[in-house]
């Protein structure tokens, strides 16, 4: 049931760049305080302008720009975003602050297109609550894909922004220089695999899921001896 008290969160997908990485604008209509309606910004990828343009068109001000982690994909727009709405905090957990400006650790290097981009604001950790309006959000450490990989959660309105870790159908890759397929394997099982099957999944990439569609036919979460055979 979700409170009468909360206003439900919008989020509205928008696939950037050669990688299509979802960026999210996440927003709870009907709770307009001085600076607009409150909303996030998840993942700014390559190419924001379509994003940039839709939050100025409905009269957006993000309080936050959060990093569900820091490939290059999914931070490319970071530095175009930060200067359109520059009210809006960076933040990213802290095992991934470097990669940010570090074209080895972003592994944009190895695609031949080194990007550097603005630092954090702050970070986020595993149990960390946050307000988006009057919606309340769980921070989760999901490493793997990557060592600082979060998911954000919000239990009332059933809700995961899940990041590369899990996709429709797939998961995110562990073989990048600072991927840990054991890690990956424990987040999967142990961390997201305790959500209700009715919660909503919003991937990095992809058409959005649910936990239980994942658990059911998802052939990483088939059986246990993936992680440890690679």
């Amino acid at each position: 049931a979700y409170p009468h008290a909360m206003s439900k969160p919008v989020i509205e997908q928008f696939p950037l760049g050669g990688f299509q990485t979802n960026c999210y604008v996440v927003r709870i209509p009907g709770e307009a305080g001085a600076a607009g309606e409150p909303c996030w910004v998840i993942d700014p990828g390559e190419d924001p302008r379509r994003v940039i343009e839709h939050l100025r068109s409905v009269g957006l001000q993000p309080s936050h720009i959060l990093l569900t982690h820091a490939h290059a994909d999914h931070i490319a727009g970071l530095d175009a975003v930060s200067a359109a709405f520059p009210q809006a905090k960076v933040l990213l957990h802290s095992a991934e602050h470097a990669f940010l400006e570090d074209p080895q650790l972003n592994l944009s290097a190895f695609i031949g297109m080194p990007i550097s981009v603005r630092g954090a604001d702050g970070a986020v950790a595993d149990g960390d609550r946050l307000r988006l309006g009057s919606t309340e959000w769980r921070v989760l450490h999901t490493p793997g894909h990557s060592p600082g990989s979060v998911t954000l959660v919000c239990d009332a309105a059933g809700e995961a922004m899940v990041g590369d870790t899990l996709f429709a159908g797939s998961i995110g890759r562990v073989d990048f220089p600072t991927s840990n397929p054991s890690h990956m394997h424990r987040s999967l099982h142990e961390v997201l695999m305790t959500l209700p099957d009715t919660v909503r999944v919003h991937p990095g990439h992809g058409p959005s899921t649910t936990i239980g569609a994942e658990r059911r036919s998802n052939p990483w979460l088939q059986g246990d001896g993936w992680a440890e055979d690679e």
